[in-house]
């Protein structure tokens, strides 16, 4: 069977995340034709947390597309979500191109071509009218900057503390991520140190999880340095800046659990203008349509550097926006408004 090398649509979503579904969803149910295209699998980076994460919120602030999302749970799992926003995605027959990454963005509003390459290096190009933006932040982590970054031990990622049993395990950082690894890694097993730049944990450090932590801290079972830094990272130690002088630990792997950042370079490429410290994106507050015509931002692109600002709880709202945008400039194409499917 002969691979297609092309494809048109209205409106190409651009992140196969909860916010970029959303978007498809609304825009699909408005009329429109709608591609997603990721250069992930569905939902790439939840699948990239924590394999035994547990949401912070309730499975009903998770939902889109108007869903219910079932639980017996409080508070649902990972494993849940994904199996949620995969029948979601079903449900809608959308129309998901995973594992394609971008590799150009041409032409202008109402004739945009994307250029995406697959993982054997296949080029596929798709025509769109609009196009929506909702990278996320995940994919790029905020590096320590420091010699020895680059060794395969360090990871800024944390998925399952297994491996780690019997092991000397640096996490660097103070927020919720660093703090849940630093505990999962105690719990299972490996010998813990914290180290984070500031005098203590960062306030917003889930009000369960911060006295844990602490106490454990307390009572020597997870040593910490606060008010330091990684200054250097070597194949079986790391060098930690303390406010008592330069200290060497044992080492065998690392977590930087240092944040993200969204994908700046990205927006730039596309024309979008970037502006101030928190390097916001401009973008009608109405329609959340860019300073690009025709191309529209979602999730937590744009809150710009402020990436604790917008989550699937209130990203997941951007696409009645922007659909009701799209739907002002562009007639219906599909066979009625509010059909499943956007295929027929």
């Amino acid at each position: 069977m002969q691979r297609e090398r092309s494809c048109a649509a209205d409106v190409i979503v651009i992140g196969a995340g909860p916010t970029g579904l959303a978007c498809a969803i609304d825009v699909q149910q408005a009329g429109h034709r709608v591609i997603v295209v990721d250069k992930g699998c569905l939902c790439n980076s939840l699948f990239h947390y924590p394999s035994h994460m547990t949401f912070f919120t309730t499975s009903e602030l998770l939902e889109i597309g108007n869903i219910p999302f079932p639980t017996p749970h409080a508070k649902p799992s990972r494993n849940e979500a994904l199996e949620y926003y995969r029948k979601v995605a079903m449900h809608y027959r959308l129309d998901v191109r995973q594992y394609e990454t971008i590799v150009s963005v041409s032409g202008v509003d109402g004739d945009f071509r994307v250029v995406t390459a697959d993982r054997f290096q296949r080029e596929k190009t798709y025509s769109a009218r609009k196009m929506v933006v909702a990278t996320g932040y995940y994919d790029i982590p905020n590096l320590l900057d420091v010699p020895g970054e680059a060794l395969s031990k360090v990871m800024h990622y944390y998925t399952d503390p297994h491996p780690y049993y019997d092991q000397d395990v640096l996490v660097v950082g103070g927020k919720n991520s660093a703090a849940i690894a630093a505990l999962e890694l105690w719990r299972h097993g490996a010998r813990v140190t914290l180290v984070h730049r500031e005098p203590e944990m960062h306030r917003h450090v889930k009000y369960w999880i911060k006295p844990d932590l602490e106490n454990r801290i307390k009572n020597g079972e997870i040593e910490a340095y606060f008010s330091s830094s990684v200054i250097e990272i070597g194949l079986d130690v790391v060098t930690v800046e303390t406010p008592k002088g330069p200290r060497t630990i044992a080492n065998d792997f690392v977590f930087a659990m240092t944040g993200y950042r969204p994908d700046f370079a990205f927006l730039e490429s596309l024309g979008i203008c970037i502006e101030g410290k928190d390097r916001m994106p401009v973008y009608d507050v109405e329609t959340l349509e860019s300073n690009v015509p025709g191309v529209y931002l979602a999730g937590v692109i744009v809150a710009g550097a402020r990436t604790n600002e917008i989550f699937i709880e209130n990203g997941r709202f951007h696409g009645k926006q922007i659909a009701a945008g799209i739907h002002q400039k562009l007639p219906p194409t599909l066979a009625s408004a509010g059909i499943k499917g956007g295929a027929e």
